[in-house]
């Protein structure tokens, strides 16, 4: 268009004005308004960083030790089929295995000292944790009977999963493993967790956590003084292994479940961005049926779970310990068949659970082992 032209246009009286914005903005309207989109601005590239956070950690935990578990290959009772639509309806059950492992062997090939049975009432949040402990004389799943830590050095978590399914009539099918280096990371992200420490554990926790930290090559701090306190991931590391006083490994899977309730606790007063730095680390070092956006989902509803009661696996009057043979020193149920109406009434509050006939065959032959090495 030539200066002609636009004077022309200028002129023309088809040209329609600009619509007047009215009141013209005061100083202070506009300083006002200027401030106004600085904050969105900032709340934008706030949101925009936790998300690249939340991306991040996506990223990193798929590079993780993620497994899609076959359910083809996960043994479940057929009683139990029917009891997941009944009495343990609404009910999620996890399977947590800790492992002597500081070198990642995490699939299998290591036995798992630590297994646990979390179950999760979906309707209200409640979780309660069972420990089933490690020298527990069970059927492996493929009619072996021995200390029920040796199936997933066996077959790994998806033998593992099928043991605690047959002996105990779980529907259990997803699962959480998780080393030493794990552990120790989950809880250092947290800020540590409050334990009350006593005389008797305080050497054996530091010798444990001075282990530990020879193998993961890291730094460490001893505990000095008894009582209340902060521990890191290393000392609350080393306090999970203790077994050297009264109670032995009894005593020893308390403190792993005293421990991980104390993990939960320290999560409920984590911030989102802390949060997602504690996945950050774990997803890196464990080795999960759950996908990402599980366990993401779980984070984000930390607050409406609570772990309100914990146990262990058998109950101190239907066990005995003992020598079978060259399987060893076990924990060897008197009678599987009331650990499992037991187990049943204190997840589920199922008073009058029967157990299957599978859990009678291995109740059955548990009986017979016993009586053969230990009457």
């Amino acid at each position: 268009m030539t200066k002609n032209d636009r004077d022309a246009y200028e002129k023309s009286p088809d040209r329609k004005p600009k619509k007047s914005s009215g009141k013209k903005l005061t100083k202070k309207e506009q300083a006002r308004k200027k401030r106004t989109r600085i904050i969105l601005f900032i709340v934008e590239i706030f949101v925009l960083a936790l998300m690249g956070v939340v991306l991040y950690a996506v990223l990193q935990g798929e590079k993780a030790g993620h497994v899609e578990v076959k359910e083809e290959n996960i043994i479940i009772n057929d009683t139990v089929k029917n009891a997941a639509e009944t009495t343990m309806k609404g009910y999620r059950n996890i399977a947590l295995f800790g492992v002597d492992s500081t070198t990642g062997a995490l699939t299998k090939h290591t036995r798992s000292d630590t297994i646990m049975i979390a179950s999760i009432n979906q309707d209200t949040g409640e979780c309660r944790l069972v420990s089933v402990y490690r020298d527990t004389y069970l059927n492996l799943s493929n009619d072996t009977y021995t200390k029920c830590n040796g199936a997933y050095a066996k077959g790994g978590p998806e033998m593992a999963i099928s043991m605690l399914n047959m002996n105990l009539d779980m529907n259990i099918t997803d699962f959480v493993t998780v080393g030493f280096a794990g552990l120790t990371d989950t809880i250092d992200a947290l800020g540590g967790v409050y334990i009350d420490v006593d005389e008797a554990e305080i050497n054996h926790l530091n010798n444990y956590q001075l282990c530990i930290a020879e193998d993961l090559k890291r730094p460490y701090t001893k505990v000095t003084s008894t009582g209340y306190q902060l521990l890191d991931g290393l000392q609350a590391t080393g306090y999970c292994r203790i077994r050297y006083t009264a109670g032995d490994d009894f005593k020893r899977a308390e403190r792993q479940r005293e421990v991980l309730t104390a993990v939960a606790d320290q999560a409920k007063k984590a911030s989102p961005a802390a949060l997602v730095q504690t996945a950050n680390g774990v997803f890196s070092e464990v080795y999960t049926s759950l996908d990402l956006s599980e366990i993401l989902e779980l984070l984000g509803d930390v607050t409406k779970y609570n772990i309100t009661k914990t146990e262990g696996f058998p109950q101190e009057e239907y066990r005995v310990t003992g020598t079978m043979g060259a399987k060893g020193s076990c924990v060897v149920p008197t009678n599987l068949e009331e650990n499992v109406k037991w187990l049943h009434q204190f997840l589920f509050d199922d008073y009058n659970y029967t157990p299957s006939a599978m859990v009678q065959e291995c109740s059955r032959q548990i009986e017979a082992d016993k009586n053969r090495y230990l009457n």
